[in-house]
């Protein structure tokens, strides 16, 4: 702005309070008034009042001194009343000036009035003096307005050209705010700047950045920076080119490095650790993922600068693109670059060592499975022993010493990474050549072995648990035998004994512990999956609704009993009693877990095949099932509890309050049901059971089941006539039965195994109405039998007794195969039923 004649030069102040002529007129009028006063009176009378005024006058000129010796009052133009601010004030650099509400200046600094110039005496005020293009009056309105309601603003003013004429243009940097003056009303102050030169240099700094942009986006290498959580903040355009990636997706979170990377590789560079203050390059030769899914082989020079509180910042990478036709050595680029794919990409994770073991470089699936803390080139003393348990360190030593004392094959190493409960690595070594590199004397290969051991662990288990089962089955089967032919006799004792004799209260006592052992059987038999089931098409929440009294009876008043029925629960087939044992058990065993008492909730619900594959119950193949949850508030349990509790005879009840076969039982009826179970325990919170039934959907041709009651119920007649062949192994057992069948009126054959049963079918030459036959035996088995049998009678009629369920040995039978079953043991009174049935048929 151009700065008018201002013939002063100085500063315009009209902040003093100006003297008021009323007040000397009020004044003089008042001493004249006494003194034309004091004529009139008499000289008696005048006396004491001129005396009087005197005295006035003296005590006020010795008032006035003394307040003008203190300071109190001061002569005008002698003493300003603050130099050093108002001098601040008057050479300031930002124009000053002071306007009060009506539009008055009050002050204006020398550099305001060199910058909007005065005329005639005349200072213009800031509204008048910017004045031009609509965006310039705008801005001025804006700031009088706050002028107006005292409040702080500030607006940034383009003029060109200025009032002048002389300059372009101009920037001008204009703010006002309001001062509160004691006792006066409040004024505002406009702060003028000129900052054309600051914009200048502002303009000049972005046009050199832009510049070293443009030069960077076209330099022949690629470049880019990356944060250490991944995300890609710069790209220049030569990468991007190549990458085929739009630079606006760089650096507002649309472009990550595991989107051009992959993820072990990700791991490998944003997991950098280094000294404070330190800085940290590393080369790379590994390929770059495009847009398209194609692959770029590339070099790259990853340099990280680590702070004072030791973390990574962003970091600078080059890019040296390594694609076909960019490289005067062609047959060794390719080369370099299949190798880099090759030591990148392995699963195996590889890393070369010096002779102590330290970590000199490392491909990306090394560093995922050792982590960060062996990583290559992290300062002295960082080696691979670390890396391992204390105690199996040694070993790793041994095997290094080994490599570099003699060349030849060396084995491998199982061995256990530090602070990773469970973790595993098989180790290899092979050594290296002095003369191949000045530091490197051994190459170490990984593979991490984890799910491996598990793998191998779970599947001794199984054998184990097998073996276990097998052993129960066969001890089962035997026992079996030795209890039907206990419950057998007792049967026959009991018919010749009436109630009253002293007799038959005994025999009762030993038939009901006969009873209880084959409970026990089962038992056994469950656990290894050969149980007898009667498996029928179920609604679960029905059945659990009949057992609601029963539990709460069982569980007693301390623990409180809730169901959770889920709508339209789908259909199952499972045997009705053995569901209910299952139940049974699992609620036993709740209350058991939940002395002082507590909360068992029963929760049914449909589970779909998504669902069930986002459970990942362990074998559980995705599918339909009907989930029957079981949740107690229990003691819980430890993880080490947890992976026995299926097992047989194992328990946590003190000796003699449990047999240890509950929960092997339950786990055998679920498996042999087609079913899954998990267990979701935690100590101290409570337990929770998790059966997976299989959906069952019924045929339209699928009539309603009959109950095995219905089926078998007996006759009002047991006799009848016919000829049995009862093959059976066991002596007591086929004696037993054959008197029952022979006292009911039928001629029974008896055979002690399958080949002496087809001799007495050979030597008969006529066919028996009827074949009651044991299923395991020695030479020849039941399945056998029949198929020999049916060569020779095909409308033979059989049944089948046996301890092991129908599945056992069905799949030994031809396809469609018809034959009826009696499980063991079973009474007198049931064997005649069913050959009743059956010979009636």
């Amino acid at each position: 702005m151009a700065q008018e004649s201002n013939t002063s030069g100085a500063a315009i102040d009209r902040s003093e309070r100006p003297g008021h002529i009323g007040l000397v007129l009020l004044v003089i009028g008042v001493l004249v008034g006494a003194v034309v006063g004091i004529q009139l009176l008499g000289r008696g009378q005048a006396t004491p009042l001129i005396l009087g005024l005197l005295a006035f006058f003296a005590m006020a000129g010795i008032f006035f001194l003394l307040a003008a010796a203190i300071g109190v009052v001061q002569f005008a133009g002698q003493v300003a009343r603050n130099d050093t601010t108002k001098l601040i004030a008057d050479t300031a650099a930002e124009g000053l000036v002071v306007v009060d509400d009506d539009g008055r200046i009050i002050y204006a600094n020398e550099t305001y009035l060199a910058l909007a110039g005065s005329k005639a005496g005349e200072v213009r005020t800031v509204e008048r003096l910017f004045t031009g293009a609509p965006e310039v009056s705008e801005a001025i309105y804006r700031l009088a307005q706050a002028a107006r309601e005292h409040r702080n603003a500030a607006e940034e003013i383009r003029l060109s050209p200025s009032l002048d004429g002389i300059h372009e243009f101009g920037w001008y940097r204009v703010r006002v705010r309001p001062l509160v003056r004691p006792g006066q009303r409040t004024v505002a102050m406009w702060i003028v700047a000129d900052v054309t030169h600051e914009r200048e240099r502002q303009e000049n700094v972005f046009q050199e950045l832009q510049h070293a942009i443009d030069y960077l986006d076209h330099a022949p290498a690629g470049f880019l920076s990356v944060d250490p959580d991944g995300s890609i903040v710069y790209l220049n355009a030569t990468l991007a080119s190549w990458l085929d990636y739009d630079l606006a997706q760089v650096g507002s979170g649309g472009l990550t490095l595991s989107d051009v990377l992959p993820r072990n590789v990700v791991d490998l560079m944003t997991s950098f650790s280094g000294e404070s203050g330190s800085v940290r390059t590393e080369p790379f030769d590994l390929d770059l993922r495009r847009r398209n899914g194609q692959l770029l082989p590339v070099r790259l020079y990853h340099r990280v600068a680590f702070g004072q509180d030791g973390r990574p910042g962003p970091s600078r990478t080059l890019v040296l693109n390594r694609s076909p036709g960019l490289d005067v050595d062609e047959k060794q680029r390719a080369a370099e670059v299949r190798f880099a794919r090759f030591f990148n990409n392995t699963p195996i994770a590889i890393a070369t060592v010096d002779g102590s073991g330290r970590i000199l470089q490392s491909n990306a699936s090394f560093s995922q499975l050792f982590g960060a803390s062996v990583r290559a080139g992290e300062g002295e003393g960082t080696s691979l022993q670390q890396a391992f348990r204390q105690e199996e360190a040694p070993q790793f030593e041994a095997v290094l010493r080994a490599a570099a004392e003699s060349p030849s094959d060396i084995p491998p190493l199982e061995l256990h990474l530090r602070g990773e409960e469970g973790r595993s690595v098989r180790i290899w070594v092979a050594p290296v050549s002095a003369a191949d590199e000045a530091d490197e004397r051994a190459i170490v290969y990984a593979l991490d072995t984890t799910d491996l051991r598990t793998v191998q662990e779970q599947l001794a288990q199984a054998q184990k648990m097998n073996a276990v089962g097998q052993l129960a089955g066969g001890v089962a089967h035997d026992f079996n035998n030795v209890l039907q032919a206990i419950i057998g006799y007792c049967d026959l004792l009991l018919a010749n004994h009436r109630p009253t004799d002293p007799s038959f209260q005994d025999i009762m006592q030993i038939k009901q512990n006969a009873n209880r052992a084959a409970g026990l059987v089962r038992q056994l038999l469950a656990f290894s999956r050969r149980q007898t089931l009667m498996p029928e098409v179920l609604n679960l929440n029905d059945r659990l609704s009949d057992l609601h009294i029963l539990l709460r009876r069982l569980l007693g008043e301390r623990v409180e009993l809730t169901f959770n029925h889920a709508r339209d629960l789908w259909f199952v087939k499972a045997d009705v009693n053995q569901f209910e044992q299952v139940v049974m058990n699992l609620a036993v065993n709740a209350r058991d877990a939940m002395p002082e008492g507590g909360k068992l909730n029963v929760r049914t619900a449909n589970v779909t095949a998504a669902e069930a594959a986002r459970l990942q119950v362990t074998g559980m193949p995705p599918a339909d099932y009907v989930l029957v949850e079981v949740s107690d508030t229990g003691t819980g349990m430890p993880p080490e509890v947890v992976e026995k509790i299926f097992e047989p005879f194992f328990t946590t009840k003190e000796v003699g309050k449990g047999t240890g076969l509950g929960l092997s039982t339950v786990f055998g009826i679920i498996k042999q049901s087609g079913g899954f179970i998990d267990v979701d325990s935690t100590p101290g919170e409570g337990t929770t059971f998790s059966i997976y039934l299989p959906r069952h959907v019924p045929e339209e041709v699928e009539a309603a089941p009959e109950t095995a009651d219905a089926e078998r119920k007996p006759a009002a007649d047991l006799t009848g006539q016919g000829t049995i062949l009862l093959v059976e192994d066991e002596d007591p057992v086929r004696a037993v039965n054959a008197r029952a069948l022979s006292a009911r009126g039928y001629t029974v054959l008896e055979a002690a195994s399958g080949v002496e049963a087809l001799q007495i079918i050979a030597e008969r030459g006529t066919p028996v109405d009827l074949v009651v036959s044991d299923v395991v035996m020695p030479e020849m088995d039941g399945p056998t039998l029949l198929g020999e049998l049916r060569k020779r009678h095909p409308d033979l009629k059989v049944i089948f007794v046996s301890g092991y369920a129908e599945d056992a040995f069905r799949k030994n039978l031809p396809e469609g195969e018809d034959f009826n079953f009696l499980a063991k043991p079973f009474s007198l009174r049931q064997l005649v039923e069913v050959v009743k049935q059956v010979m009636e048929s």
